[in-house]
């Protein structure tokens, strides 16, 4: 192992932009597993990547501010039509969620066909660059997830109904999915909640950001450590963390 790698210049922000995202996704994934809408994630990342991959192919400067209002508007767009299948459809609402992100994962394809560098975007939508996050995103990440917080502890989401629980679902998930990708999207949103479920109330809260920061922090050293993909390897921390806390759970709920 190479332990110089261990260069917090590097895996510091990265670590910040790990705990950004755990910040509202880990309440916002307790809901999730609680409507039984597990797959909500995936398509609404899956949805603002292809709002990414729309302004790209549409020549708008990478990383500009078009992109984002780009990303946010189609992730944005799914939340309506979400809410609308869910008024019509509530049985089938899973379904439709995984048709969804078919169709959006196939439409990134397609636009991405004529791209010589299709593959490393389509690579760049799934596992994110999580190491090369800089300040400014930093701080956009931050001031989102800060706007978030106060609607979700002052209760603003739940008076707007479905589409108010949808529309934060869509920018949160729109701020994250650039900087760390759709695997690590869906992992911090559901693996922490679920690794949490024998708990509630405030320690289950409490328990999910522990999973989640160790996780980040674990995966993004081990990564640094045997030079692998980060996304990847975080994933595999945050599922072995769940894991151990469930295991460890176990006893006590037995006794």
């Amino acid at each position: 192992m190479n332990w110089s790698a261990l260069d917090m210049g590097i895996l510091g922000p990265a670590l910040v932009a790990g705990l950004l995202v755990l910040a509202t996704h880990v309440p916002l994934g307790m809901q999730v597993l609680d409507r039984g809408i597990v797959f909500i994630d995936l398509a609404i990342a899956q949805i603002a990547g292809l709002g990414v991959i729309a302004a790209d192919a549409a020549g708008l400067p990478e990383g500009g501010v078009a992109v984002q209002a780009a990303a946010v508007g189609a992730a944005l767009l799914g939340a309506a039509l979400l809410t609308w299948t869910e008024r019509r459809a509530p049985q089938q609402q899973e379904a439709l969620i995984g048709v969804l992100f078919i169709l959006a994962a196939c439409a990134g394809i397609l636009l991405l066909a004529g791209n010589p560098h299709g593959g490393e975007h389509l690579k760049d939508l799934l596992v994110g660059q999580i190491l090369w996050v800089d300040t400014p995103r930093l701080l956009a990440l931050g001031g989102v997830t800060a706007v978030l917080l106060v609607a979700l502890v002052l209760g603003w989401v739940g008076r707007l109904g479905r589409f108010g629980f949808y529309a934060a679902f869509a920018v949160a998930v729109t701020a994250s999915v650039q900087l760390v990708g759709v695997y690590l999207v869906f992992s911090s949103l559901i693996i922490p909640a679920l690794g949490t479920r024998r708990l509630g109330g405030r320690r289950r809260l409490l328990a999910a950001y522990a999973v989640g920061a160790a996780g980040y922090a674990i995966g993004l050293a081990l990564s640094a450590l045997a030079d692998l993909p980060s996304g990847a390897v975080i994933v595999w921390a945050l599922a072995a963390c769940a894991v151990a806390l469930a295991a460890a759970l176990a006893p006590a709920q037995r006794s």
